[in-house]
């Protein structure tokens, strides 16, 4: 062997060889099973104090349950021998040394403290034969015994004289009865829960042999078995040998100097007081660098889920930006189309003006025309009477003047009425036109309160337009918001889950440390359910039947009273 060689334990002779290849790398494990020894032999003790795990099995055979008669009634004569001799000495000490005031006085308290004694050793004989052992009860009974052997012992001391050895004697004759009585109440429950618990894993004691040649290292075994939960004493004696051979390779590897050796390497020697094996305690190191790197991994994984959020709302923003600029661009376009509606039926009215006047112009000349014929006729007909004057005067040229003055009047009457005419036709013309103009003036009008109520219309459907896209864009960001809301109630939810979770498991470890029975392990259960409900009147029956696999309503009520009870009385789940 090198000294390099990762050494063999006398444990186990089937070890691998090899050392551990880093310092932070684990070793291969002196056994192949966990919590038991591998191919080791047994050692004597487990013979001799007959704690081997595998029950007999079967039932008790005719001469067993004889014998099994035979001694609950060896152990009750035992115990009535045991109150005999008690209570005389208890009642007269009580009364004569512990001021009772009277021997009946006396007598009661004796009755009294030797009743409450097999009353609470009944009921702890009782539960465990149901499976339901209470293991504080046996504390109050040592007690009451203890003070039962106190006042039986003070009952032999002697009076008036200095104590000699026979008094010494004498007082512990007189305990030694309660004393056997205990021993034996205590032989028998743990007979009782072994048979109606043939699975109960049995706890390996230190054999005395070994407490007396080596008490302090046996005595650092038995705290590690206690606190750790190792039941199996060859086990513990493996690890102690492992641990000592590792220690040996150690110094063999740095020639005894282990202040050289890295702190993964020592770290076997500092994990042993705390139930870790060597195995375990080399590959620490590496688990938690695991652990480091999946935390690492989470926050970096939690960070890329930000950044690809992050992303996805700017993305989202940048869309709702450009449908708004499409929705302003659509609305210029149509503002830009009534403008050009607005000025065509603008240039139709100036047009159809233009053309009213033009009209209106057109039969003004015709009336001037008009009057300046009717002037013109009138000037003739007062030529035609003039000449009709000197026609008067001049009677040979009368008639023919007479016959010219009526052809002229004929004429100029024609004249006249066919400028009357005209100026009526040229008036009537100009009626039409004017009328035609205010039927334009009107038509115009109508044309453009059709497109102020068109240009209304279209100006009321682009609020309500752009009110909706308005109302749509805050109902997408009131969605978002609400996502983004639900998103992180999903997530502290997924972090109250994760440390409801964690409490849960450490108080399931704290509870299998303490070796908890399994109705307190249910009704620690239940108390961790009213804290998570906020009270015990918030949390149902039924939640309690469903999570407990329990049937009854009744039982699930029971399970709730006393884990309200619980919390009462100052229990906290382990965080």
């Amino acid at each position: 062997m090198t000294l390099t060689d990762w050494p063999r334990t006398a444990a186990d002779p089937n070890l691998d060889p090899a050392g551990p290849a880093a310092v932070s790398g684990t070793p291969e494990p002196v056994s192949q099973t966990t919590g038991t020894v591998s191919d080791a032999p047994e050692p004597a003790s487990e013979a001799e104090n007959g704690t081997g795990d595998t029950p007999s099995g079967g039932k008790l055979s005719g001469t067993q349950k004889w014998a099994t008669g035979a001694i609950v009634a060896a152990a009750l004569v035992l115990a009535g021998i045991g109150l005999y001799l008690s209570f005389e000495h208890v009642a007269v000490f009580a009364f004569e040394r512990l001021r009772f005031g009277s021997l009946g006085k006396g007598q009661l308290f004796a009755v009294g403290v030797d009743v409450g004694i097999m009353i609470m050793i009944a009921v702890d004989l009782l539960m465990a034969w149901l499976k339901r052992p209470i293991s504080w009860i046996r504390y109050p009974v040592w007690l009451l015994t203890a003070a039962t052997v106190v006042l039986n012992a003070a009952s032999g001391a002697p009076k008036g004289r200095a104590w000699e050895l026979m008094d010494y004697v004498a007082a512990g004759a007189h305990g030694l009865v309660p004393v056997l009585f205990i021993a034996v109440v205590e032989l028998g429950r743990d007979a009782i829960d072994r048979m109606v618990r043939p699975e109960r894993a049995e706890r390996d004691s230190i054999p005395w042999i070994r407490w007396t040649l080596a008490p302090g290292a046996t005595a650092r075994i038995f705290r590690r078995m206690r606190l750790w939960g190792v039941n199996s004493y060859p086990e513990m004696i493996r690890r102690d040998q492992e641990l000592i051979a590792y220690e040996q390779w150690l110094k063999r590897k740095y020639d005894g100097d282990l202040s050289q050796a890295t702190e993964d390497e020592l770290l076997p020697m500092r994990m042993a007081p705390y139930g870790y094996t060597v195995a375990q305690a080399l590959a620490m190191p590496d688990q938690q660098d695991q652990a480091a790197q999946e935390r690492e991994e989470e926050a970096e994984r939690r960070r890329r889920d930000a950044e690809t959020r992050s992303e996805i709302a700017d993305a989202q923003a940048e869309a709702a930006r450009l449908r708004a600029k499409g929705q302003v661009e659509t609305v210029r376009a149509e503002v830009d189309g009534q403008t050009g509606q607005a000025r065509a039926h603008a240039r139709a009215q100036v047009s159809a003006a233009e053309r009213a006047a033009e009209l209106e112009k057109q039969a003004l000349d015709n009336a001037v025309v008009a009057e300046a014929a009717a002037r013109e006729a009138e000037a003739g007909r007062k030529a035609a009477e003039e000449r009709e004057t000197e026609a008067e005067a001049d009677l040979r040229t009368a008639a023919l003047e007479l016959q010219a003055a009526e052809k002229r009047k004929e004429a100029a009457e024609a004249d006249r009425v066919a400028a009357a005419e005209a100026q009526a036709v040229e008036t009537r013309t100009i009626a039409e036109n004017r009328r035609a103009a205010a039927e334009t003036n009107r038509a115009a009008a109508e044309t453009e309160r059709a497109a102020a109520e068109a240009a209304r219309a279209t100006a009321e459907a682009n609020r309500k337009k752009t009110e909706e896209e308005g109302r749509r864009e805050a109902a997408l960001a009131e969605v978002a918001r609400s996502k983004k809301e639900a998103a992180e109630a999903e997530r502290a939810a997924a972090e109250t889950r994760r440390v409801a979770a964690e409490i849960e498991r450490c108080a399931v470890e704290a509870e299998d440390t303490a070796k908890l029975k399994p109705r307190e392990r249910a009704v620690r259960k239940v108390a961790r359910m009213i804290l998570a409900a906020g009270g015990a009147d918030q949390l149902p029956l039924a939640d309690i039947q469903h999570e407990l696999a329990v049937a009854s309503p009744g039982t699930a009520s029971e399970y709730r009273q006393e884990a309200a009870e619980l919390l009462a009385g100052g229990y906290t789940p382990a965080a």
